[in-house]
């Protein structure tokens, strides 16, 4: 009856970090929603449990060791694929997801610990973990170095073949835009040119104003801006 109760106190302690981290990536709008967490958080915690008990169950009965957390450790592995499945790769190749996924093998580790029993350790990742990227993160992109504090948009001009293009980057440049990608690309039977661009912005500043700034420039035809 005492291990019925703890087992049961493991999961729900575990369906809690399940909720946590869920409702953590939920808010930001990402992949990882709130049921996955919660079924990897305790089918880890359930596996764990039961690898342990089985081990020291099968061992005096049969009469050999076995290592109590031989399931639970396939767990690490095999909870790969789903962190593998957040990680996104779009058309400009930037990839995304990776926290995500990060995310996804950090509530498989905590439902591991709960189910072996280390319910402070598990308690204090768990606040290490969302505190790490609710405050420690966001202070050091508006505290740390110039580079952390810009974000990417993703730049589509079109612009007629008599415009100098070196003469629009120039003038972008000048709007305290950086630019970190450049692929010019001549439009078939016009006289036209694409011009696609990365461009690196302070994060306070709004995508519709940098649409406006561009849309200012001389020569250019046509403007399309994505956040990235």
């Amino acid at each position: 009856m005492i291990v019925h109760q703890h087992t049961i106190l493991k999961l729900f302690l575990s369906l809690l970090v399940g909720i946590i981290i869920g409702l953590e990536r939920e808010i930001k709008k990402k992949p990882l929603g709130l049921k996955t967490t919660i079924i990897i958080a305790v089918s880890s915690c359930l596996l764990t449990v039961i690898s342990i008990e089985a081990a020291y169950t099968f061992s005096s009965d049969y009469n050999r060791p076995m290592d109590p957390l031989r399931l639970a450790a396939q767990i690490v592995s095999g909870v790969g694929f789903l962190g593998a499945g957040a990680i996104l790769r779009r058309s400009n190749d930037v990839i995304s997801g990776l926290t995500t996924a990060a995310m996804i093998w950090g509530a498989a580790g905590l439902g591991i610990a709960i189910g072996a029993g280390f319910y402070q350790e598990a308690l204090i990742a768990l606040v290490f973990m969302i505190g790490s990227i609710e405050i420690i993160a966001p202070l050091v992109k508006k505290l740390g170095p110039r580079t952390l504090r810009l974000k990417e948009l993703k730049v589509k001009l079109t612009v007629p073949v008599n415009v100098s293009i070196s003469d629009v980057l120039k003038i972008l440049r000048d709007y305290d835009m950086k630019i970190k990608y450049v692929k010019i690309k001549d439009v078939v039977d016009r006289e036209l040119r694409t011009v696609d661009l990365i461009l690196l912005i302070k994060n306070d500043r709004y995508t519709s104003d940098v649409y406006e700034d561009i849309k200012r420039v001389e020569g250019i035809e046509s403007v399309e801006v994505e956040l990235i």
